[in-house]
């Protein structure tokens, strides 16, 4: 009878409290690129669209300027096709 309480009681102490269970912290979410630079992309799309001529050439600074931009957010965007 000794060993049944035993057991009830090591069963007890071993019982976990959820109230007591912290959640792990979350992981800061992560930037998507689709949210950054966005007054950037604009410039350089607009650029793009309606430049007249080679808009690679007219449209440099503003494309750099989203490269860049992007960059600082940690994101790498392929170099330009010829």
């Amino acid at each position: 009878m000794s060993t049944q309480t035993s057991s009830s009681s090591e069963a007890t102490s071993r019982t976990v409290n959820l109230l007591d269970v912290k959640a792990p912290e979350a992981a800061p979410t992560a930037v998507k690129p689709c949210c950054v630079c966005k007054d950037e992309k604009a410039a350089r799309d607009e650029c793009m669209l309606f430049s007249d001529g080679d808009p690679k050439e007219k449209c440099r600074s503003t494309i750099e300027q989203y490269r860049s931009c992007m960059a600082g957010y940690g994101f790498k965007l392929p170099e330009a096709v010829e």
